[in-house]
């Protein structure tokens, strides 16, 4: 039976394989994951889904430097992104490669129905191409360099299959209009229109000087490129040409990065739109993380690898400083002292040490167990007031993407029940009637505000706050609670 739940697709892009992942892709990947868990803590159902982009040139000199056949080194190299993804706690409902073969089933699919529409046809094209980047360079001449990487052009003639983009130019522009939010945040959107108001050229989807790819049926020795056969893995992994009977399609979220906004907004439509497919929702595009206020790239080799972060200071510590540090949409400077000063004074000395403190407590004064508060006092009543205003403010936040606000409303009521046990200093305090009733509603209401804190953290934070709600004794898992009624257990 379908389920009753409203349902939630969002995918991060699909990876090229031709190295390992670097802060960029975990941030995505990370931001992803939380939306997920949100989501399903919010009654939907949800499906995430990220994988590998396995062809191209690029995957086919990687795997010659590596003296191994393509399909051997894209198998090691998707374990490799698949163990590292585990690693961090991100838990992908779809693991999709463009190597499997319903992905490849889904791309001639779609290459047949734009055949039938009449949206595709041969042609001969000479241009400027960035191997790197795997794209050719529009109005680049003989000897120019790739304005995105730097590096040299090649130039390339051969015979292709071109699509029909510049006859979506009004569809794509009338699309944009009745779907004001389908590209965020604002500042894209303005980008794409202003690019697809100033025309659109054919694009050219299939390559014949490529072997490594996937083929052409009876156009041999053609291949798809790569962006084309790389976009179709959304739909490919929620069910491909039989997605009606999986429910998940259209996507309701594309997540990206800046950089490759433009496949997702411009060619990615227009190919569903060529077929008659539905449009995913939104597309969001994030900012990059900065070393030295340059751009993370394998080929300058300033990269940051997440791995080693988070053997050091803990999954969740990554996770935390990705969505705390940085303003979504925006661009943000990678700085390991930034990271540990956000780990020490956040998730040690903050979180960590209200819950440890707490428990220690309440293990001492009342063997382990939350206790019932007493009369309360005015004190209380504030703080209970901080925590329901959290709520509030943490959720309004994380449903507009706002990580880094909805972490600082959670944090600021961590604050105040810091600032609340040092005024009331319960370790102070006699064994008298008197003082263990005021300590039992000390202890109740910073327990009680813990609980709020360590589900609205839990998006972000999935092994510390397991751990928080098993020291504090609370039952079932925080993860099945639900969001929409969470609330200041009176």
């Amino acid at each position: 039976m379908p389920s009753e739940k409203p349902k939630f697709y969002l995918t991060t892009p699909i990876y090229y394989t031709n190295g390992l992942p670097h802060i960029g892709h975990t941030y995505t990947t990370v931001v992803a994951d939380a939306i997920r868990r949100y989501k399903r803590m919010r009654g939907y159902e949800v499906v995430m889904t990220t994988g590998t982009d396995e062809h191209g040139v690029n995957v086919e000199r990687a795997a010659q430097k590596a003296g191994i056949p393509e399909s051997e080194y894209v198998a090691k190299m998707a374990v490799a992104w698949r163990a590292l993804w585990d690693e961090l706690g991100i838990a992908a409902d779809e693991f999709i490669r463009t190597t499997d073969l319903r992905h490849v089933r889904t791309v001639q699919w779609l290459f047949k129905l734009f055949k039938e529409n009449g949206y595709v046809y041969k042609g001969q094209y000479t241009g400027q191409y960035c191997i790197y980047d795997n794209a050719f360079v529009n109005d680049a001449k003989p000897g120019d360099n790739c304005p995105d990487c730097g590096r040299p052009l090649e130039t390339i003639t051969e015979e292709n299959y071109f699509f029909k983009l510049s006859a979506f130019q009004k569809p794509l522009l009338d699309f944009y209009k009745k779907n004001p939010t389908f590209i965020q945040p604002e500042t894209r959107k303005n980008e794409i229109i202003s690019f697809v108001e100033g025309g659109l050229k054919d694009l050219s989807i299939t390559r014949t000087t490529l072997r490594w790819g996937i083929p052409v049926p009876g156009e041999e020795p053609h291949v798809f490129y790569v962006w084309f056969d790389a976009l179709t893995a959304y739909l490919s992994a929620v069910g491909g040409p039989e997605y009606e009977k999986r429910g998940m399609w259209p996507a309701d979220l594309h997540l990206v990065g800046k950089d490759i906004i433009r496949f997702h907004t411009v060619y990615w439509p227009a190919f569903l739109m060529a077929a008659m497919l539905p449009v995913p929702k939104q597309v969001w595009a994030h900012g990059w993380f900065l070393m030295d206020a340059t751009k993370m790239s394998k080929s300058k080799g300033n990269v940051v690898l997440p791995r080693p972060i988070a053997n050091m200071l803990g999954m969740d510590a990554m996770r935390y400083f990705l969505l705390r540090e940085v303003v979504f949409g925006q661009d943000g400077n990678f700085s390991y002292d930034a990271l540990v000063t956000r780990y020490n004074s956040d998730l040690a000395n903050g979180l960590g040490n209200l819950a440890s403190r707490t428990a220690a407590m309440i293990e001492k004064n009342f063997g382990g167990k939350i206790p019932k508060s007493g009369p309360r006092l005015p004190q209380d009543d504030a703080l209970a007031k901080v925590a329901s205003e959290a709520i509030g403010e943490a959720l309004e936040r994380f449903e507009k993407f706002e990580f880094a606000r909805s972490l600082e409303a959670i944090w600021s009521a961590i604050a105040a029940a810091d600032k609340y046990l040092t005024s009331e200093q319960p370790w102070a305090m006699s064994d008298s009637e008197a003082d263990m009733q005021r300590k039992a509603t000390i202890l109740w209401t910073t327990a009680e505000l813990l609980r709020v804190v360590t589900v609205l953290a839990h998006p972000v934070l999935p092994d510390t706050t397991k751990k928080v709600w098993t020291l504090l004794g609370q039952p079932g898992t925080v993860c099945g609670v639900e969001l929409d009624g969470l609330s200041w257990e009176h």
